[in-house]
């Protein structure tokens, strides 16, 4: 099973490097067109690697894949909402917002693994865990849902902090970089606002996997399913970003599809054991009908009544 970790991580790496430095070598900014084409690309791997799992471990883990990916894939969108607020608030060129994205994720890659290693491993070893994720998932349903949308202050961010503590920081971007040698003739190694903002990113990012993690482990405990379609939901998720960033204000009723899944999915992890001990069995492909059902009825609603403008505009 070593042998399967070692090929995907390193297939992951691979395409974002390719990515990165072949595709988007240029650092110009991605137009949505072309965005939507590497969404779509990101997607048709996910179901070709579906595909792959089905025809290695048969129908149920291939369904479990898919379910985790579609789970994984919808509660990353909310990511989506906070990166345009923090690329806002920081005001970074979006010429550089990929470069920030690509480390970004690839931190994102490292602290899932651990985590989902660490997850399965205390669900098998402690099973009254499964109580405390579920209960964590329907409140942050519930927090959710009665917010509206997730809230960040990049200001009291605490890596923010640590790094302005450590290291001194230039008011200005220099390119793409994260640090510089030397600034305004001074000599020295200063931390750029791109560094910070890759800080944000990275922090924002271990609060969603607080919850998007308990809701795929709800679906299995392989930990190699976990983790393979968190990989490929979040790898495809910088595309998804220059795709919809201007769209996204438009879908707002997809918080409230958002937080009832993971009401949803919380209150099954909590139910378990009731529904083994009297025989209710709920397949995994119904609760993925559920969630793909909720997430379109959420878009369709939001298609249908838009949201009032703002008389400023």
């Amino acid at each position: 099973m070593l042998y399967f970790w070692i090929l995907f991580n390193v297939f992951a790496l691979g395409m974002l490097l390719l990515d990165l430095f072949v595709f988007h070598r240029s650092g110009r900014m991605v137009r949505s067109r072309e965005a939507l084409a590497w969404s779509a690309m990101w997607i048709a791997l996910a179901f070709a690697f579906a595909g792959l799992v089905f025809f290695w471990q048969g129908r149920q883990v291939a369904l479990e894949f898919v379910t985790g990916y579609v789970l994984e894939l919808s509660l990353s969108v909310d990511n989506l909402f906070l990166f345009l607020v923090i690329f806002r608030y920081f005001s970074v060129p979006e010429q550089y917002q990929r470069s920030v994205l690509f480390w970004g994720i690839l931190g994102a890659l490292l602290m899932r693994g651990v985590f989902i290693l660490a997850g399965v491993g205390l669900i098998q070893r402690f099973h009254w865990i499964v109580y405390v994720l579920g209960a964590g998932l329907v409140y942050s349903g519930i927090r959710l849902g009665l917010s509206g949308e997730h809230h960040v202050d990049p200001a009291r961010n605490p890596a923010v902090r640590a790094l302005r503590r450590l290291l001194p920081v230039t008011d200005d971007f220099h390119g793409g970089r994260f640090f510089v040698r030397s600034w305004k003739g001074k000599p020295g190694l200063y931390a750029t606002p791109l560094l910070i903002v890759l800080a944000v990113i990275e922090t924002t990012d271990l609060l969603f996997a607080v919850d998007s993690i308990p809701a795929v482990l709800a679906v299995t405990l392989n930990a190699f399913i976990v983790y393979t379609s968190n990989v490929f939901a979040i790898l495809g998720l910088r595309s998804m970003y220059f795709a919809v960033s201007g769209l996204m204000k438009v879908f707002r009723f997809l918080h409230t599809g958002l937080a009832l899944v993971l009401i949803l999915v919380g209150s099954k992890m909590i139910a378990a054991d009731y529904f083994h001990k009297h025989n209710i069995d709920i397949p995994t492909h119904v609760t993925l009908a559920v969630v793909a059902g909720v997430l379109t009825i959420s878009i369709v609603a939001s298609a249908m009544f838009p949201g009032q403008k703002s008389s400023n505009n």
